[in-house]
């Protein structure tokens, strides 16, 4: 099973710069996107099912801003949008898609760059986000966690550690959550094949960082480790252009 996600900065902008390409050239069986930026009644029938797909859409209150969909071949078991806490449901930041044998989160998790109070917001979010994952996990199914998660979590991810050490996505207390996840049994699925530097998923557009590739690894692929058996590869894919962040792949036996 091939999974791929992307934060696409842009639905409706990504599909006119070749998505229905891109998903030709991939085949995906299950593709997540994050950042959409689009409601309900703006969707066509194009995007809510192109050619093979049918998709599962969560969007934020405000129109343009945030929201996720999750397009798969196969139709899920169970598919959830809304979880019951305002800090997860507010922002179209989740699809959740029960499959046979594992539960997929695609999630895009805030960022704190906007000051203290969205940095509460995002803590509160990576906190109660956790504690949904696990308490499905305990029914007895794996997790594969997806999305942009707005967090660089050790230096190798990002080109310019010394002078982001302040930065917003880079903070200590940002990073110590990808620490926690961890350490709570989930894997980073990249860094069991890439232990390399000069791996990045987002770059700056302003600056022409992608040129440079001056970059952060802030989207990733985790499963947790009872999942670990059936993963075969993971990578991103840098060449794919179109938004600010790159596509990135998991491969599950």
């Amino acid at each position: 099973m091939k999974l791929v996600c992307w934060n696409v900065n842009g639905i409706r902008a990504v599909w006119k710069k070749g998505f229905r390409d891109f998903l030709a050239a991939e085949q995906p069986d299950i593709l997540c996107v994050q950042e959409t930026k689009i409601q309900h009644d703006q969707l066509t029938e194009e995007l809510r099912g192109p050619s093979g797909y049918r998709s599962y859409w969560s969007a934020a209150e405000k129109k343009g801003y945030s929201g996720t969909a999750t397009f798969t071949r196969e139709e899920p078991e169970r598919v959830a949008t809304e979880f019951g806490s305002p800090v997860l449901d507010a922002e179209g930041r989740i699809v959740h898609t029960e499959h046979p044998d594992f539960h997929l989160f695609n999630v895009y998790f805030p960022n704190s760059a906007m000051g203290p109070e969205r940095l509460r917001h995002k803590l509160a979010f990576y906190d109660e986000f956790l504690r949904l994952a696990e308490a499905l996990r305990r029914r007895g199914k794996g997790i594969v966690l997806c999305g942009d998660v707005n967090t660089a979590h050790e230096e190798i991810d990002l080109a310019r550690p010394k002078e982001n050490a302040k930065t917003p996505g880079f903070l200590p207390v940002e990073r110590e959550w990808v620490s926690r996840l961890l350490a709570h049994g989930y894997l980073d699925t990249f860094r069991l094949f890439t232990r390399e530097p000069g791996h990045y998923t987002w770059w700056d557009l302003k600056s022409g960082a992608r040129a440079r590739n001056v970059g952060w690894r802030i989207d990733y692929f985790f499963v947790s480790e009872e999942l670990r058996p059936r993963v075969r590869a993971a990578g991103t894919l840098p060449h794919v252009l179109g938004s600010d962040h790159c596509p990135i792949t998991l491969t599950l036996e």
